[in-house]
Order: structure tokens, then sequence, then C-alpha cells
């Protein structure tokens, strides 16, 4: 069965990225696919020293794993300062092209002011470096505040359009270009 893995790149309590990964991951889960979401909230991850031993944060181990077992993966970040989180880009600096290599990946950025494609560029440029797959859909949501309503879920009936095209591109792209 294709594994899709999501990352959330935010450390925030009510965090809109973590919301956007979570509609992500649910419809990718309505697709018939095993989805499983690592939250960096929870996990203990050191700043990335160039090294490669970090035998002493066992999370770096369950990072590494997880994402190699999987096929393809979703990063959600916020926007911080025209570019991604420091909490995603170290996450994605504990690992190289062992773990991210062939990954097909999706990308969404969350941002406070208008949508943008700041963040998802940096992202695209990351894991091209690692030899990834981004596909071609990316989701930004702009004045994230009114993106969402109490319960999580979108408000823009057409953002909710762009969530399915996104997920159902994710999936078929990473069971096509699958090489396990």
């Amino acid at each position: 069965m294709t594994k899709i893995v999501g990352i959330g790149g935010s450390l925030r309590t009510s965090s809109y990225s973590m919301m956007a990964l979570k509609l992500a991951s649910e419809r990718v889960k309505a697709l018939d696919v095993d989805v499983q979401v690592l939250d960096l909230r929870t996990m203990t991850l050191p700043f990335c020293d160039g090294g490669k031993d970090y035998s002493n944060f066992p999370d770096v181990s369950v990072l590494r794993e997880v994402v190699t077992q999987a096929d393809g993966l979703i990063l959600a970040t916020p926007e911080y300062h025209g570019s991604v989180s420091g909490v995603i880009k170290n996450a994605l600096d504990l690992m190289g092209f062992t773990e991210l290599s062939g990954k097909v990946t999706g990308l969404i950025s969350v941002l406070g002011g208008q949508p943008n494609s700041n963040a998802l560029n940096e992202m695209r440029l990351i894991m091209r470096w690692v030899h990834a797959w981004v596909i071609p859909e990316q989701i930004a949501i702009g004045q994230a505040w009114r993106a969402f309503d109490e319960d999580g879920q979108l408000i823009d009936e057409k953002l909710a359009e762009r969530f399915d095209e996104f997920t159902q591109s994710l999936v078929t792209n990473t069971q096509r270009l699958n090489t396990k």
C-alpha cells in the first residue's frame, strides 16, 4: 500500500499549518492511502549541526526511519519573513538523500498576509536539491485566520477543491513514480 507522511513545520498550539496538514491527510486517507503525520511539536529534535550522530536524540532516528519508509510526503509550513519556518528547515536538514531522494512531495504554506509562493518556492528548492519530486500543485493559504472555521474546516469552497486536486495529484504521482 502507498504510504504518505505529512510533516508539520509549526510549533504553535493552534497552528493553521497543522490544520491544513490535517485536512490534506484526511483527503489522502479518503483515497485509500496510508497516512502518518509527524507533528514536530511532539518530537525532541536538536538543531542540525551538519553531523550524522544524533544518538542522544532518538526522535531523529524516528524521523529518518518514518520518512525513509514513505513513498511520498506532504510538507506544511507557516511562512515567516518570506520563507519557511526554521522548524521545517531543521527537520529537513536532519535528513538527507537517503531519506528524501525520490520522494514525491506536496507543499503547503500558510500565511498571515496575502497568499504568495515564497515558502513554497524555498521548499521546492530544498526538495529538488535532495532529488525529491515535487508535484506542480501546491497550496498557499493567505490570511489564515479567515480560511478556517472554529472546527478547523475550510470556509472557502474553491480552496477546498484545490485541496482535493492537490491530494489527488500527490497520490496519483506517488503511485506512478513509486520505485519500491
